[in-house]
């Protein structure tokens, strides 16, 4: 495996989640901090980096509501 492409690659999935988180915090009216545990604790930090790719590509606005859907589907509450 080519270990630059590796590293493009985790260089563009953190990326996309350090800028997804806050876009959720202020969609939700929360702190930075708190929509990390919400999303820690609701299986929302798992979804992303499990289908960061596909999230990345699409609209912002749809990204968050599959993101509130999964932690929903997990018994959060926001």
């Amino acid at each position: 495996m080519n270990t630059a492409a590796l590293d493009k690659q985790t260089s563009d999935k953190v990326s996309f989640i350090a800028f997804i988180i806050p876009e959720f915090a202020a969609a939700y009216k929360m702190k930075i901090s708190d929509a990390y545990r919400y999303l820690k604790k609701y299986g929302g930090l798992d979804f992303l980096h499990k289908h960061w790719w596909a999230l990345h590509t699409d609209n912002k606005y749809y990204t968050l509501l599959d993101i509130y859907d999964i932690c929903r589907q997990n018994g959060g509450l926001r």
